[in-house]
């Protein structure tokens, strides 16, 4: 028999009943169905690629909160994947000032096997007892004439086959496809969404014979073009993920021979052998304002939880799969599936780094409207360890040791340090207000208006286009 035969409810032959359906196997919709199936429900976890290729993911391989994961897939199953643990630092090499900053990270960072974690994350949510199908392409969904979901309609190894589910958790990524199906006319979930939102980035695995200089940082660079960034993240002090980004509302950048033009100018690589690979998009935008509708969720990706200023998102991925999950089990058993319920996910997705994110997502407005020569030459005349302390701090007060020595060696750049100081404070107000948060949908639209005047001010002090 079939797996699909073996397991789970079916009503017929091209239907199959579950209690909670996840679509995408990635962090964020592995340890939403490990945290489902771990309370005895039934989930099943819809993934497009083979067993073979699932995991497969185009990523930086920087992990940020190393040393907090949720429980339901254990740190102890993924630590295989943990290649570098010994990375503390981030290197950002300032071609245009011929410097190289070296700025202190807090907290725990480690570079990972992209591949390895999400054999292991797949191989974790199976254990806790969701089922896996691969080869399922989800192409819609079902709702009733109120507008809940209630389910999938997918393609499986090119059989049609539905779905149906007291709960739809879209895992799908970026862009996902489910939200152009979805009508989620009535509800408080987030259509402000566009493609400039984006950003679109290829990454390659390079051998090196010789151990880098850097094994321990996180190397940055910018491009020549202002959208453009590179990367260098090393795996192990001969393995690097080198890759290259750019901002979507940019005009395309020709990613493979911008990156290869860089490899080749890099002593370092001289002689390198390139593997793997691949391509992907991602959000470079504030988390949505509201990721609930009747009857679905959306975590991870395919709802903005991503650091909009690094790209980095797979903790928060996961503990989002994680709260989404768990307000899922109350729905299914309280039979009620409405955003009610389904509100507390918002809530703890901002408090725990949305609100962050939100206001981290100021910076990136304000680097397209400052001049980046500009704004690299005030970075490299800046203290690396002060302004890593600035950075982290959460606070407007920049500390005036980091003030007078910006001034005392930033003489030209004293227009940028205001704006950036200014654009701090916007950026603190907004914090701020998120930390608010409604506590139910009631106050959802009061909320969300108040913020958009914060953003004018954004946008005022900036003096950038509107992001939203």
């Amino acid at each position: 028999m079939s797996t699909l035969e073996q397991s789970g409810t079916a009503t017929s032959s091209g239907t199959r009943g579950v209690d909670v359906a996840v679509v995408g196997a990635g962090t964020a919709g592995c340890y939403a169905g490990a945290t489902v199936a771990s309370e005895g429900y039934d989930v099943v976890i819809l993934e497009r690629k083979s067993e073979e290729e699932a995991g497969h993911i185009a990523c930086g391989d920087a992990l940020k909160g190393a040393n907090a994961f949720p429980d339901s897939i254990p740190k102890s199953q993924i630590e295989s994947a943990f290649t570098n643990t010994g990375v503390d630092h981030g290197r950002f090499e300032i071609p245009q000032e011929d410097t190289v900053l070296e700025i202190p990270v807090p907290g725990e960072l480690a570079v990972i096997d992209r591949w390895e974690y999400g054999r292991r994350i797949i191989e974790g949510a199976i254990d806790a007892g969701a089922e896996l199908h691969y080869d399922t392409v989800v192409q819609d969904v079902t709702q009733t004439d109120d507008g809940r979901v209630t389910g999938v309609e997918a393609i499986r190894k090119g059989e049609p086959l539905t779905y149906e589910a007291d709960v739809v958790i879209d895992a799908a990524g970026s862009l996902s496809v489910l939200q152009d199906h979805v009508d989620f006319s009535g509800s408080t979930f987030d259509t402000n969404v566009d493609y400039s939102h984006f950003c679109s980035a290829y990454r390659e695995i390079v051998h090196v014979e010789e151990p880098v200089d850097w094994h321990d940082a996180l190397v940055f660079k910018p491009t020549e073009r202002a959208a453009g960034y590179l990367w260098y993240f090393p795996r192990t002090e001969t393995e690097i993920n080198a890759g290259l980004g750019f901002q979507m509302t940019e005009e395309p950048m020709k990613l493979v021979d911008d990156l290869k033009r860089d490899l080749e100018n890099r002593p370092e690589f001289e002689g390198a052998e390139v593997d793997d690979k691949l391509g992907a998009a991602l959000p470079t935008r504030r988390p949505y304002d509201s990721a609930v509708h009747p009857g679905y969720m959306a975590v991870g990706d395919a709802a903005g939880h991503v650091n909009p200023t690094t790209g980095g998102g797979i903790a928060g991925a996961a503990y989002a799969g994680q709260y989404a999950a768990e307000q899922a089990i109350e729905g299914v058993a309280t039979g009620a599936f409405d955003e009610d319920v389904f509100w507390r996910y918002n809530e703890r997705v901002m408090d725990h780094f949305g609100a962050r994110y939100a206001a981290l997502d100021v910076y990136n407005i304000l680097s397209t409207a400052v001049d980046v020569d500009d704004l690299m030459g005030l970075l490299a005349a800046m203290p690396g360890d002060k302004l890593a302390e600035a950075l982290y701090s959460g606070s407007t007060d920049i500390g005036l040791k980091l003030k007078l020595e910006a001034l005392l060696k930033s003489r030209g750049h004293w227009g940028t340090i205001w704006n950036l100081y200014q654009t701090k404070r916007r950026a603190d107000d907004l914090l701020e207000h998120y930390e608010s948060y409604p506590s139910s949908p009631d106050g959802f639209a009061a909320w969300q208006a108040r913020r958009d005047e914060l953003m004018e001010a954004v946008y005022e002090t900036t003096g950038a286009d509107p992001k939203y």
